[in-house]
């Protein structure tokens, strides 16, 4: 490789306490934009010197002293630039930092380039860029959009495949058929790792018939548990057992998104402020029309989100810098609007939610790559809002029926075959043994 020697020797490494800062430099550096250059240091290290004059007044390179002076350094490596007259050093000082806003981005290169680092798991803000904006930019070219089929919702077949305890491996999603108050479901699930995000829609303790299902044609059988047979303290309780596991198994500040109604409002957040350290907002999903209810027709449902642990949470929203503008109000669909589509999601299961807004919800508290914890799948709509925005869901579901309903809803959304962890075989494939029409190759003569 060649190196310019000449360049080399020119380089000089001079303690940080005798360089000095322009006091009339006209650019200004955020908060933010220290943060970003003292973990770039940290990541490449100081590859770019610092230029100065003759006397140690920084021409060029503000922003890397501030930050290395923060991380600690002693010594920075330096280019001195005495070929230079105090008029061009003055010019010199605002061209380098005019020069950079005068381009601008080809945002699909951009995009592919972040997508290939995304691929193999590096930490793409390290280019500077944060996770919103990373987004957006991936967004305008490769995302699919959720009117393509992601709230299409297949139906239960009559013969169910899934078992307690099978886990489905879907690309780089994972659904567990077991009990979200079992902590060995989550061993099994989550396999060493925590989530970055968590995101709950468990039943609310109240009857189906009356409640979701009325008078229609759409009929409903009840939940397996919590679907209007607990009283108040047995609701605490299942409410309780799995509020502590989803907080064991997630990051310190990881967003926690708990969808209820109004009847329970009380019971869940008496339960949420046992166990996480802050309340971030109670957002309102407002829907287009009403569904059932009583004395007044139910047009919405609420959201508890809570900061699991200490420390900063994920915030990409950041009141709109990066164009999510977003505020606590939540305006989507529910499956009781008229149109054919939503009839029929309805039809499938009793509390579809549209997979556009859990898409958003995850876009606002986490990262490309990150892993989406829901213990409560259902449909399996966190399965398709994590496949849209480029994260990964662990998710859980205690009804194989529903588990079935989860994984085939991802292949119709993907094409994609999902396979069962323990036996490497697919979908279908464990569908046709489990019906006897599949018989395992016997091993042959002389294996074990």
């Amino acid at each position: 490789m060649y190196v310019d020697q000449e360049l080399v020797d020119a380089v000089r490494y001079v303690p940080i306490d005798a360089l000095k800062g322009y006091r009339r430099h006209a650019r200004k550096h955020s908060k933010r934009q220290r943060r970003t250059m003292e973990r770039m240091l940290r990541e490449f290290g100081f590859l770019m010197p610092v230029l100065i004059d003759g006397e140690c007044n920084v021409v060029a390179g503000h922003l890397r002293m501030a930050a290395a002076n923060g991380l600690g350094y002693t010594k920075v490596p330096t280019i001195q630039v005495t070929h230079l007259t105090s008029e061009q050093v003055r010019a010199l000082r605002i061209a380098d930092n005019r020069l950079a806003e005068l381009g601008e981005w080809d945002r699909e290169a951009l995009a592919r380039e972040f997508q290939d680092l995304i691929e193999i798991d590096y930490d793409v803000e390290m280019t500077g860029f944060e996770a919103a904006e990373i987004d957006m930019v991936i967004e305008e070219f490769f995302e699919p959009v959720a009117e393509n089929g992601a709230d299409d919702v297949p139906a239960a077949e009559q013969e169910i495949v899934s078992m307690l305890g099978d886990l489905w491996l879907l690309d780089e999603h994972a659904v567990y058929c077991g009990d979200a108050r079992d902590s060995t479901c989550y061993a099994a699930l989550m396999r060493g790792r925590r989530a970055q995000m968590m995101i709950s829609d468990p039943p609310y303790n109240v009857r189906v018939a009356g409640n979701v299902s009325g008078l229609g044609k759409v009929k409903h059988g009840e939940f397996v548990m919590a679907s209007g047979e607990m009283s108040e303290t047995e609701f605490e309780a299942f409410l309780t057992d799995y509020i502590k596991n989803v907080v064991a198994y997630s990051e310190p500040g990881s967003v926690h998104y708990h969808f209820i109604d109004w009847r329970h409002l009380n019971v869940l957040e008496r339960v949420c402020h046992k166990f996480y350290d802050a309340q971030l907002n109670l957002c309102v999903w407002v829907k287009s029309n009403g569904g059932m209810g009583s004395f007044y027709r139910s047009r919405h449902e609420l959201v508890l989100v809570f900061r699991n642990g200490p420390g900063p949470h994920i915030n990409n929203v950041k009141l709109g810098s990066f164009g999510r503008n977003r505020t606590n109000v939540w305006e989507y669909d529910g499956c009781s609007t008229g149109t054919k589509d939503r009839r029929t999601d309805l039809a499938l299961h009793p509390t579809v939610k549209p997979a556009e807004m859990i898409a958003d919800a995850i876009k606002d508290a986490s990262k490309r790559g990150g892993l989406i914890l829901d213990p409560f799948l259902g449909s399996g709509t966190t399965v398709i809002a994590c496949e849209m925005t480029g994260r990964r869901c662990v998710g859980m579901e205690l009804d194989p029926k529903y588990v079935d309903v989860i994984v085939r809803r991802w292949q119709a959304y993907t094409g994609g075959e999902a396979v069962h962890a323990e036996t490497g075989l697919t979908f279908a494939q464990i569908g046709d043994m489990r019906a006897g029409k599949l018989l395992l190759a016997a091993p042959a003569d002389g294996e074990a």
